[in-house]
């Protein structure tokens, strides 16, 4: 295994509703993230890895972002977030691109201004995108690892239409 490591309200008692509201929000804590828009073929097999994926990565308890969609899934607090049926990253066009393989599926790796990493699955019929925040880089691949076995079971090898 290699390791390289998304009605119009006036008045005071609506200001002090929508700051109740917003205060008991459960999407406050949630993470977010896009979710993407793929052809039918390949939202078929999205909705195919949202099955098989793990309840837990990297030991982190599966905590799916907002909005809620089988195209993307999230695990722990500080989120390593999965989104399904993304665009082919520009960057695969790079001959000098970054890119690691861990357990049989290959990934473009990009390291995020922030600090974080993209991981971009290359090779199979369906691009999957995992990202993980620099806190949790020092952990290397192992999210990589915990999601290798649904992504080989769920999204076939070969070219994404």
């Amino acid at each position: 295994m290699n390791f390289f490591f998304r009605h119009r309200l006036t008045g005071l008692p609506v200001l002090a509703l929508l700051i109740t509201a917003a205060g008991c929000s459960s999407a406050d804590d949630s993470a977010r993230a896009a979710v993407p828009s793929p052809g039918t073929k390949v939202a078929e097999l999205c909705r195919n890895l949202d099955k098989v994926l793990p309840a837990k990565v990297d030991g982190q308890g599966r905590r799916d972002p907002e909005p809620a969609s089988a195209l993307t899934a999230g695990w722990g607090n500080a989120a390593i977030i999965l989104r399904c049926g993304v665009e082919r990253p520009a960057k695969m066009s790079d001959p000098e691109a970054d890119g690691v393989e861990v357990d049989g599926v290959g990934w473009l790796l990009e390291k995020q201004s922030d600090g974080s990493f993209r991981f971009t699955t290359t090779l199979r019929k369906a691009y999957v995108e995992v990202s993980i925040p620099k806190d949790r880089t020092g952990d290397g691949m192992a999210p990589l690892v915990d999601l290798a076995p649904a992504i080989k079971k769920a999204i076939p090898e070969g070219i994404a239409d």
